[in-house]
């Protein structure tokens, strides 16, 4: 079964009592582990109970396909549903989870799938579309307006409320990774303490020096044509398994932004005044640099560099290139334009 979009979240709250195997795949590697935590809550409060719990990687499976199925059809010592946890799942297991779904173990254990950017021609993503037992939902990286209301939804949940301009700079800083999202606003709830009311200062005091930029770091690198510090960024960031299309989704909104600084300052405005203007405000520490950069970029070669980041990001969905590759190629042919002088 394939899930549509408006009908996830409902799903994840109450996930249909047929479905014994669901499968979570996407770019954004965060909001896999985000709603496979979600789902698994529905069957286990703690994901930790070691009674109830099973967790093993994909490629477990591929070794001993008949383990998934043992595994669902144990019986908890404490009593209760099971849940099992297959992560970093491929298409080398698509034939163990072939037999799980084609003769259903009897109980009613739940099969929870973590894995990668699938394909439309992956044999695992296509089986869990087709089964009637099993579900795939896919995860994307979330525009800043959808990622906004998940804060908002986190910060009311401490009873707090953030000012439009405070959720507008969370959502435009925390966007590409939904799990680095969470963590930050539930930091951003234990900083506030008594306070009720999340202003603009309050959040770039409390993320602004955060790990969770980190992924803009090679983004600020290659407009700023600083090479050694692209590469060493993006060598981190594929190191901690960082999906490349939430860094390049990150590029293509750093480059709007400048784009819309261009066009003000071609028309008159000096680049001080076009960064001041900005919304959501850029953070204070950033500004200097962004200025430099409005001054430094011409409104043609952040065209360029913005058609050159959509064909990355098209490439990494409709080639066999590896995703990393590309990501990697297109920053630094940013790079050489940004250190043009």
């Amino acid at each position: 079964m394939k899930l549509q979009p408006k009908a996830i979240d409902g799903f994840l709250r109450s996930p249909d009592p047929k479905v014994r195997a669901v499968l979570l795949y996407g770019p954004d590697s965060g909001l896999v582990r985000d709603r496979a935590q979600t789902l698994g809550k529905t069957v286990v409060p703690d994901l930790s109970d070691p009674f109830r719990v099973a967790e093993f990687l994909g490629r477990a499976l591929a070794d001993d396909p008949a383990r998934l199925a043992d595994e669902a059809a144990a019986i908890s010592f404490t009593g209760g549903r099971r849940l099992i946890r297959v992560r970093d799942a491929e298409d080398n297991s698509t034939a163990a989870f072939t037999a799980f779904l084609e003769n259903l173990p009897p109980g009613d254990s739940l099969v929870v799938v973590e894995s990668g950017d699938l394909s439309a021609r992956s044999k695992l993503r296509l089986l869990f579309e087709g089964a009637d037992g099993a579900a795939a939902i896919p995860c994307y990286v979330e525009e800043e307006a959808s990622l906004g209301r998940v804060i908002a939804d986190i910060l009311h949940g401490h009873g707090l409320t953030a000012d439009p301009d405070a959720l507008g700079f969370l959502a435009a800083n925390l966007v590409g990774d939904r799990m680095v999202a969470r963590g930050e606003a539930e930091k951003l709830a234990l900083y506030m303490g008594d306070g009720k009311r999340v202003r603009l200062e309050d959040a770039q005091a409390c993320i602004g020096d955060s790990a969770a930029l980190s992924m803009d770091e090679p983004v600020w690198a290659a407009a700023e044509g600083d090479f050694a510090t692209l590469d060493r960024s993006l060598a981190r960031l594929f190191a901690e398994g960082t999906s490349p299309v939430p860094i390049l989704r990150g590029a293509q909104r750093h480059f709007q932004r400048l784009q819309l600084l261009c066009a003000q300052v071609a028309a008159g405005k000096s680049p001080e005044a076009a960064v001041e203007s900005l919304r959501p405000p850029v953070f204070f520490k950033l500004k200097t640099r962004l200025v430099r950069q409005a001054r430094h970029w011409s409104p043609g070669h952040v065209r360029q560099a913005l058609e050159r980041l959509v064909d990355a990001e098209a490439d990494c969905k409709r080639t066999n290139m590896p995703d990393e590759t590309l990501c990697a190629r297109v920053l630094f042919q940013l790079a050489s334009l940004g250190a043009r002088r």
